[in-house]
């Protein structure tokens, strides 16, 4: 017992096996409140850990960059109203405006939500009148733009906007200005002709047309469009009867300027 005493110091250390724990401070949680060891981890708690521990540089411009983003949000959800709202002074006074940031990438369409959505398949197709080197006026057979579209966006995560509404929005942009003798009605219906017919000559000519239907060079001289309508099949469960017949609508030939024969767009 003697040699014990006083041999090693071990019974004197803190903490040692003679000496008994005083346990934490009065009042601490066990592994909370015990202060932080010099170089140890930082408390996730801490606020220096946050948006307050960046420099005065950094937090302006954290500031900043949510209040533009805020505002962005407010402008773009104001337009928006605006747009959906019906007609009021600031829309007749700023509609341009408004149409500017809505079209095309925000344009509203309710007819999810009509009463009686579009029931119907419309395929646009375009066929061309070419002038080969030799004279002749071949034609070539009609072309499907519409399956062509529908191609492209179908497997498709992010189509583009031009392939999925570029051209259902020329034909719905025709249809609404021109009678059914497809007579113009207004002004806008020359603007819609034109619309249409550099389209075609566009796909036309991405599709090489003219080399299919001369074999070599050449040039559109004319293109006509029709579409193909037909209605969609009703469900199994549902007692309507709908005729599935398509029906065409054939337009007139429409002659090509030259400066857009060759994929300009005049």
């Amino acid at each position: 017992m003697d040699a014990y005493d006083e041999g090693s110091g071990t019974r004197h250390a803190p903490g040692g096996p003679g000496e008994p724990d005083d346990g934490p401070p009065p009042g601490a949680r066990p592994g909370h409140d015990l202060p932080a060891e010099p170089g140890g981890a930082a408390d996730p708690g801490d606020p220096r850990t946050r948006i307050a521990g960046l420099s005065l540089g950094y937090r302006i411009a954290v500031a900043v960059a949510l209040a533009v983003v805020a505002a962005g949000v407010c402008a773009h959800i104001g337009m928006t109203f605006l747009h959906v709202a019906p007609a009021n002074t600031l829309t007749r006074q700023h509609g341009k405006a408004v149409d500017d940031w809505i079209y095309p990438e925000f344009e509203q369409n309710w007819k999810l939500f009509a009463p009686n959505p579009l029931q119907q398949n419309v395929s646009v197709q375009v066929r061309a009148r070419v002038r080969g080197p030799d004279g002749t006026t071949p034609t070539t057979g009609w072309y499907d733009l519409s399956a062509e579209d529908g191609r492209a966006i179908d497997g498709n995560p992010l189509p583009s906007h031009t392939q999925q509404n570029e051209l259902r929005r020329a034909w719905d942009f025709y249809v609404a200005t021109h009678d059914s003798q497809n007579r113009p009605v207004g002004l806008r219906g020359t603007l819609s002709e034109s619309y249409l017919r550099r389209i075609a000559v566009l796909r036309l000519d991405r599709a090489d047309a003219v080399r299919h239907a001369t074999g070599g060079e050449g040039a559109v001289e004319r293109v006509q469009f029709r579409s193909r309508t037909s209605n969609v099949p009703p469900p199994g469960w549902s007692r309507e009867k709908v005729a599935t017949t398509p029906s065409y609508r054939e337009l007139p030939w429409w002659r090509v300027p030259r400066d857009e024969a060759v994929g300009g767009v005049g």
